[in-house]
């Protein structure tokens, strides 16, 4: 009797888990795309290594409900500066959307719909992208001209841009970079959640978002023909 009742608990903390796994993952979550099961999280509860080990990574408690008061005044390069040529179209990000998405919530999406991410090995005060060479292919940044992006949902006052090493100009969100992450393949997905343990999804006010925290999975690797070796998972790379 006593074994039953065990294995009907097992069976049921099972089922459990389950919806759980359901209810937190991206739409289209694949276990072996995680190496485990993803598990929830709130911003101030570390759901897996790396989470929340930048004190400056999830909202300031002090923050207000007024976008200028969460601005760091420092933390982006005037738009427009330096002296390198102008990006092609097709390398600008040109819409910042807040919006919100099944599982995960708040998020910013660019204008075909895919959403951005925030990395920490970056700074914010001051501005400072620590992601180049390789990282940049898998994680390529948001990349503007003039900083003037059209903003539906995101606050003007947090939004910036911050010169590269290459000296091409990115977007800022409350001063932290902001990235597309190459192994999204359709709009809405957010396979970058916690990659390394170091990247995580935007939130409109700059936060990261640990709603839906995956246990830590490792990048995609450089896309073949891009000058990197790409016969490797991407376990290899540090970013």
């Amino acid at each position: 009797m006593v074994p039953e009742k065990r294995k009907l608990m097992v069976v049921g903390a099972a089922i459990a888990a389950a919806f759980a796994v359901t209810g937190c993952a991206p739409a289209s979550y694949n276990a072996a795309d995680y190496g485990n099961a993803a598990q929830p999280a709130s911003n101030d509860s570390a759901a897996s290594p790396g989470a929340t080990a930048d004190p400056k990574a999830t909202a300031d408690p002090s923050a207000t409900s007024d976008p200028a008061a969460n601005t760091d005044p420092d933390a982006t390069a005037p738009p427009g500066s330096g002296s390198t040529a102008a990006l092609p179209a097709s390398k600008v990000t040109k819409t910042l959307t807040g919006t919100a998405v099944k599982r995960m919530g708040e998020v910013v999406e660019d204008e075909k719909g895919f959403v951005l991410y925030r990395f920490d090995g970056d700074s914010n005060n001051p501005a400072k992208s620590n992601c180049n060479g390789d990282c940049a292919k898998v994680w390529e940044p948001a990349l503007t001209n003039d900083g003037k992006p059209t903003l539906k949902g995101v606050a003007a006052n947090v939004v910036g841009t911050v010169t590269r090493a290459d000296g091409t100009k990115q977007l800022t969100i409350k001063g932290w970079p902001v990235y597309h992450y190459i192994g999204d393949k359709t709009p809405g997905t957010w396979k970058g959640q916690n990659v390394s343990g170091k990247w995580f999804v935007i939130k409109p006010d700059g936060a990261k978002n640990l709603t839906c925290v995956p246990a830590i999975s490792k990048p995609v690797s450089p896309p073949a023909g891009s000058g990197s070796d790409s016969s490797s998972s991407g376990g290899d790379y540090s970013y």
